[in-house]
């Protein structure tokens, strides 16, 4: 069974809330666990819990984001579940994050623009998730910059604090490059007061962590078990 949890996203210097992200999971015999790898999330039933998510979503807040890879992009499932989700969000705004995942084979980002922009055209806002990680390197998305209203950046892909001067290097990198680009930058996997303090030093304000608030669980419908 899958669901999503949904994790707060601050505005830390304007002390705001600014939205929520969906994240996946699946229960096991050990509770509730990401998946391993989300390509191996059937697309029926990605498209169907984020359907059935979203219609409990009437929050007073911005924006809604979720996770996808490029594998998911591909899907015309779940591509048209995610219209739906925006559909039935609206005026909320749908923030569609690509993540890092390296999908099954090499989808060149010509195929993926014009996908983004059907995402775009219909009121979203495109997002690239964990840059610096996995696919999302440089190279690979200076062709999808000018689609993103916004970058996020995990410390916690390094396995290290923010306080690492090499993490805080890339951390740097990234703020400055979201700041020439005209985009938001979300720091993500702020876990205590020094992470804290630290990204007050270096004037991020949008951030996320479980400092500011773990995942809970949506629970749906008794009869969205099946999913």
């Amino acid at each position: 069974m899958y669901r999503f949890f949904i994790q707060p996203q601050l505005d830390k210097f304007n002390n705001s809330l600014i939205g929520y992200e969906l994240l996946m999971k699946k229960k096991t015999e050990q509770g509730w666990r990401p998946p391993h790898n989300f390509s191996d999330v059937p697309s029926h039933t990605m498209a169907s819990v984020l359907i059935a998510t979203t219609k409990l979503l009437s929050l007073k807040i911005g924006s809604v984001s979720v996770n996808i890879n490029r594998n998911q992009l591909m899907d015309p499932e779940v591509r048209t579940a995610i219209i739906e989700a925006q559909r039935i969000l609206r005026p909320l705004r749908l923030v569609v994050e690509l993540t890092e995942d390296t999908p099954d084979q090499n989808w060149p980002n010509s195929q993926l623009i014009p996908l983004i922009k059907d995402f775009i055209d219909y009121g979203m806002d495109f997002s690239l998730d964990d840059c610096g990680t996995g696919v999302n390197q440089l190279e690979n998305i200076k062709e999808l910059v000018p689609l993103a209203s916004e970058i996020k950046f995990a410390i916690q892909n390094f396995g290290e604090k923010l306080r690492d001067p090499d993490i805080e290097n890339k951390v740097i990198f990234w703020r400055d490059f979201s700041r020439k680009h005209n985009l938001r930058f979300i720091l993500e996997g702020i876990e205590d007061d020094n992470d804290d303090q630290l990204a007050d030093s270096l004037e991020i304000d949008l951030r996320q962590g479980y400092y500011y608030g773990k995942p809970r669980l949506l629970k749906l419908e008794p009869d969205d078990d099946k999913f």
